[in-house]
């Protein structure tokens, strides 16, 4: 029986897609549920999966334009595709009076340094040992005993710090020959995928079409690393993953949405739509360019449930595994430039939101402190948003507020007020 891999649907409104990559060559064997390819489009990138075991048949070849449901492939599903047999399972509990199964040890590949001589005469050497160097009473004492270099090598029992520093003194002495370099005039060409290719048009349709502003601030990051440093063990020994900054970020964004819901809104058909909820998007540089994964109503969410969330939404985005909905709307962004090593930049807006929060990398600086210097932890904030959303006094204010739950992140719990605040009901 032949089995046809057809071209799924990536979304409403797609017609056609690029077939990315094959993961197996014409003619392979292929098992049941197994990836055979990649389909890329403007939206996302889909992975072609085997419905049955057999022998495939490629058809369309890797970088073709193909319509949604095209025939790319076959499986000949009469061809036997042999059992992949399970790693045998190693018991490491005995049994009452049995004896525990012995591990052989694994084979282990020899150093070429340490490699057994050869039928040589006895000063010779195997090749590893033709720039050792021996004194003539060496040479003499080797050749009485019937020795080799490899021997000597070999039987020495440890390598002492005067054997490293005379060979770095060696090295340092040895005249540096620098490796000539040939001039080449190459130029790589790389066909534009759909994908890139519509993340370039939403890109210049920002900027030509929004009112797009950037304000920054600087928040003192002293709080948080002081909380990640004092909870790191007890965090991961709990919930399993490590304690970020993006759930901080993440977290304190939600709460200045609340008190700025301008931040949250975006134009639609001449209304400025606000959602009550706040789903934020996660920017996530990939291969193929910049994904933007949804968190759904972030402002219910731990700290704990959103780093999980971000860490499962970023594996997947990076292996071109997310769905159109799980790239779809979001009502605000979150973009981090600072694991780059970025100071300071203006994020783009990811469109139709109105505002995107850019992060920054993290630089001691000295700073004033109730009238002393005092060296801290900062980072650079920065918020870009559309002017006819978002008035100025807005942008301000939304930045100040992300920055003071940075730096106080009890605010969080309290809203805009401090914990003193809250107890005293003022």
């Amino acid at each position: 029986m032949t089995l046809e891999i057809k071209i799924p649907s990536p979304g409403e409104s797609i017609t056609e897609v690029e077939l990315a990559a094959w993961f197996m060559e014409d003619g392979a064997l292929v098992t049941k549920n197994q990836e055979i390819g990649e389909i890329e489009s403007e939206k996302a990138t889909l992975p072609l999966i085997a419905e049955q075991s057999g022998q495939l048949k490629i058809l369309i070849q890797e970088g073709e334009t193909v319509n949604v449901g095209d025939v790319v492939a076959t499986i000949d599903t009469s061809v036997e595709v042999p059992d992949i047999p399970a790693e045998p399972q190693v018991e490491t509990i005995p049994t009452a009076g049995a004896k525990p199964a012995v591990t052989p040890e694994p084979a282990v590949t020899p150093d070429p340094l340490l490699a057994k001589k050869s039928a040589t005469s006895a000063t010779g050497s195997s090749a590893a040992y033709n720039a050792v160097k021996s004194t003539p009473v060496a040479k003499q004492m080797m050749e009485k005993e019937g020795l080799s270099v490899d021997d000597i090598i070999n039987g020495l029992k440890k390598i002492t710090a005067a054997d490293v520093k005379q060979v770095m003194q060696q090295q340092i002495s040895a005249p540096i020959q620098m490796q000539q370099q040939e001039a080449s005039r190459e130029v790589e060409r790389k066909k534009v995928s759909q994908l890139r290719r519509k993340i370039s048009e939403r890109l210049v349709a920002v900027k030509n079409e929004t009112a797009m502003l950037t304000t920054f601030n600087e928040a003192d990051m002293s709080a948080i690393m002081a909380i990640r440093k004092k909870h790191q063990d007890k965090f991961e020994e709990k919930h399993g993953i490590k304690l970020g900054f993006m759930s901080f970020f993440t977290k304190a964004v939600t709460e200045a949405l609340k008190l700025f819901p301008a931040a949250n809104s975006y134009l639609e058909e001449g209304e400025v739509v606000s959602p009550r909820f706040y789903d934020i998007g996660i920017a996530v540089q990939t291969d193929k360019g910049l994904m933007v994964p949804v968190i759904r109503n972030a402002e219910v969410m731990g700290l704990a449930d959103i780093e999980k969330r971000i860490a499962d939404l970023a594996a997947r985005a990076r292996k071109a595994r997310l769905s159109i909905e799980e790239m779809s709307g979001g009502t605000f962004t979150i973009s981090n430039g600072g694991i780059y090593g970025s100071m300071l930049s203006t994020p783009i807006l990811n469109p139709p939101q109105s505002g995107i929060l850019g992060m920054h990398n993290i630089i001691e600086r000295p700073v004033a402190i109730q009238g002393k210097v005092e060296i801290r932890p900062m980072m650079y904030i920065a918020l870009s948003y559309d002017h006819r959303v978002i008035d100025g006094k807005d942008s301000v204010g939304f930045l100040k507020a992300v920055k003071e739950y940075i730096e106080e992140p009890s605010r969080m719990i309290f809203g805009s007020h401090s914990p003193e605040q809250f107890l005293l009901e003022i």
